[in-house]
C-alpha cells in the first residue's frame, strides 16, 4: 500500500471539546425545529364535503360518480390516455390503477367543511352537524369504510366567527372522544391564519382539550391554511409563515395553499385565480423553504373548473386539472384539492403516470447507489434520500407495487424507510 504517512495535528483536544460545547445550544435547536420528514403516508390530495352535505356514503359515491365519468367520457384505455396525453406505453396500467383505486379506496382524505364550503348558520345547526359528523367519521373508522384521514375544517380564529370555530372544534373532538377515541387518521385543518398568534391559540385550545381528556400531549396536530399574503409577508418583512410553524409548537402537520382566496387577496381577477399563476407560485416557493425540514408538508391548491357537461366539455376540464397536478408534482407539491368526483381520474391518472414513468430510472439510480456501482449519474446521500422517498410515495399511493420496487431495487421497504429518513443513523441494507 505505499509508504505509511505520518499523521501530526497541532491543536489540542480542549479545542474540539469547546467548540462542541459551544454549539450544544444550536444542535439542540437544530433537532427541535428541522427533525425531518415524519416517514408517514402523505395523501396525494384532500377532498372537502360541506358539513350538512357528508353522508355514511360519501366516499364510496365519489369513487362511483368517478368510474361513472370514466365509462361516459372515456370507457377505455387508450381514449383516456388520448385524452390526458398519457404515453401509449403507460396506457394500460394507468388506468388500470385508476379504476382499482376508484373502486378501492376514491378517496385518500377528507376534510368535512365547516368553514367557506358550509358558511354561517344558526349555532343551533352547526353543533348538530359537528355532532353528526364526529359520529359519522368514528362509525367509518369502526366498520372500515373510512378513508385513511379524515376530519374536519373548522372556522378561523378571526374575531368574528372565533368563538364558532372553537365551539365546532370542541363539539367534534367531544363527539370523537364519547365515541370511542380519537382515530389515528385524524386531521384539522385551520383556515385563514393571518399572525401566528393565531395558531397559539388554536394549540392552547388543543392543549386544554387534550388535559380535559387526559390525553398526551400535542397528541392532537393540524394543519394551517395559507390564504392571506400577510401570512407569507409579515409586516415587518419577515415569512410569516416560518413563524406560523414555531407557533404550532411541533404540532403543525401540513400547509395548504388556499388558491381563490389568497389570489383575491393579492388582487389577481377572477379570471386568473389559478394555481400555476406566479402569484401562487410565490407563495408556494415561501411555503416549501418554510417548511423544509421541518416535518411540515406542503399542499398545493385546487381548480374550479369542473369536469361537467358534455364529453368535450369535460375532457377540456380533464386536461387543465390534469396539467395542474402534474405541474404541482414536478415542483414536489405532492398532495393538492379536489373539488369534484370528476377530479379523481385525473388526479390519480397524473400522479400514476408520474411515478410509473420514473420507477425504472428512479430504481436503477438507488440501486446502484447501495452497490456503489456509479453510472452515468454520479449519487449522493441526499439524492438516495430523494429516490426512495419518491418510490415510497408511489407506493403508499397504489402507483407502484412493493414487489415490483424491490424487484427492481434489491431492497425491502424497510430499506427505502431508512434512505428516506433524514436521521437513519448507520443503514444496513438487507434481501428482500
Amino acid at each position: 500500500m505505499g509508504q505509511q504517512e505520518k499523521v501530526a495535528t497541532s491543536l489540542a483536544g480542549t479545542v474540539s471539546e469547546g467548540i462542541s460545547a459551544s454549539l450544544t445550544a444550536v444542535d439542540a435547536e437544530l433537532a427541535r425545529r428541522y427533525p425531518g420528514d415524519p416517514g408517514t403516508r402523505q395523501p396525494v390530495h384532500t377532498v372537502y364535503v360541506p358539513g350538512d352535505v357528508f353522508e355514511p356514503g360519501t366516499l364510496r359515491s365519489w369513487g362511483d360518480q368517478a368510474l361513472a365519468a370514466l365509462d361516459e367520457h372515456a370507457p377505455d384505455a387508450a381514449s383516456f390516455a388520448a385524452v390526458l396525453g398519457i404515453p401509449e406505453e403507460l396506457a394500460g396500467p394507468v388506468h388500470d390503477r385508476v379504476r382499482a383505486k376508484l373502486e378501492r379506496e376514491p378517496v385518500e382524505d377528507l376534510r368535512i367543511d365547516f368553514e367557506d364550503g358550509y358558511g354561517p348558520r344558526p349555532d343551533a345547526e352547526e353543533d348538530e352537524a359537528a355532532a353528526r359528523a364526529a359520529r359519522l367519521v368514528s362509525e367509518a373508522y369502526a366498520n372500515g369504510t373510512a378513508a385513511p384521514y379524515m376530519g374536519i375544517r373548522m372556522k378561523c380564529m378571526e374575531a368574528g366567527v372565533r368563538d364558532r370555530g372553537i365551539r365546532t372544534t370542541d363539539v367534534f373532538l367531544t363527539g370523537l372522544m364519547e365515541a370511542g377515541g380519537l382515530p389515528d387518521g385524524l386531521v384539522l385543518t385551520l383556515p385563514k391564519v393571518t399572525y401566528p398568534e393565531q395558531v397559539t391559540a388554536f394549540v392552547q385550545l388543543l392543549e386544554a382539550f387534550e388535559k380535559a381528556h387526559g390525553l398526551k400531549a400535542g397528541r392532537i396536530g393540524f394543519e394551517i391554511q395559507i390564504e392571506t399574503s400577510q401570512s407569507i409577508l409579515a409586516a415587518d418583512g419577515t415569512a410569516a409563515v416560518a413563524r406560523m410553524i414555531d407557533a404550532a409548537q411541533g404540532r403543525a402537520t401540513g400547509l395548504h395553499y388556499g388558491t381563490f382566496d389568497y389570489s383575491a387577496c393579492v388582487g389577481v381577477s377572477a379570471a386568473y385565480q389559478a394555481s400555476d399563476h406566479p402569484a401562487a407560485d410565490h407563495a408556494k416557493a415561501v411555503m416549501q423553504v418554510a417548511a423544509a425540514g421541518t416535518g411540515v408538508r406542503v399542499s398545493d391548491g385546487s381548480t374550479n373548473v369542473l369536469p361537467v357537461g358534455p364529453t368535450a366539455q369535460v375532457h377540456e376540464a380533464w386536461r387543465l386539472h390534469h396539467g395542474l397536478t402534474r405541474r404541482a408534482l414536478a415542483r414536489a407539491y405532492y398532495q393538492g384539492w379536489d373539488m369534484h368526483p370528476g377530479h379523481l381520474p385525473t388526479r390519480y391518472a397524473a400522479v400514476y403516470a408520474f411515478y410509473r414513468e420514473g420507477l425504472e430510472p428512479a430504481a436503477a439510480r438507488l440501486a446502484a447507489y447501495v452497490a456503489k456501482a456509479g453510472g452515468d449519474v454520479m449519487d449522493e446521500p441526499a439524492t438516495a434520500k430523494a429516490l426512495s422517498g419518491y418510490l415510497l410515495r408511489g407506493i403508499d399511493c397504489g402507483a407502484l407495487d412493493t414487489a415490483e420496487v424491490a424487484r427492481l431495487t434489491g431492497l425491502t421497504r424497510a430499506d427505502l424507510d431508512a434512505f428516506a429518513s433524514p436521521r437513519r443513523g448507520d443503514l444496513t441494507v438487507t434481501t428482500p
